[in-house]
């Protein structure tokens, strides 16, 4: 069974960075795509970033220029690099991966990152 463990979030204040880290328990070789979700509290699980590819990356135009999405081959981790944070971030952070050859989806426990004001 594929693991995914999320790490780094936190309390942070607005304008400040957090690091969020997304360990497998398998090569992430096996998975055509990683990427991001956030879900606030009454709202709706959204795409903060994705990753289809080593070299390909997207993100929601609420984040672009202040977030980075990256991957180690090596570590078999994603990682997000969050700078500027805003209040709005606020949220619980989850890993995502597409298994290569089943497509199954799988989802880490979520992280939860947090920005005063």
């Amino acid at each position: 069974q594929v693991q995914l463990v999320e790490s780094g979030g936190g309390l942070v204040q607005a304008g400040g960075s957090l690091r969020l880290s997304c360990a497998a328990s398998t090569s992430i070789r096996s998975f055509n795509n990683m990427g991001w979700y956030r879900q606030a509290p009454g709202k709706q699980r959204e795409l903060v970033a994705i990753m289809p590819s080593s070299t390909t990356t997207n993100y929601a135009d609420s984040v672009k220029g202040r977030f980075t999405i990256s991957r180690d081959n090596a570590k078999n981790t994603l990682y997000l690099q969050m700078n500027g944070l805003k209040p709005e971030d606020t949220a619980v952070y989850y890993c995502n991966a597409k298994d290569r050859w089943s497509g199954h989806d799988y989802w880490g426990q979520g992280t939860q990152v947090t920005v005063s004001s």
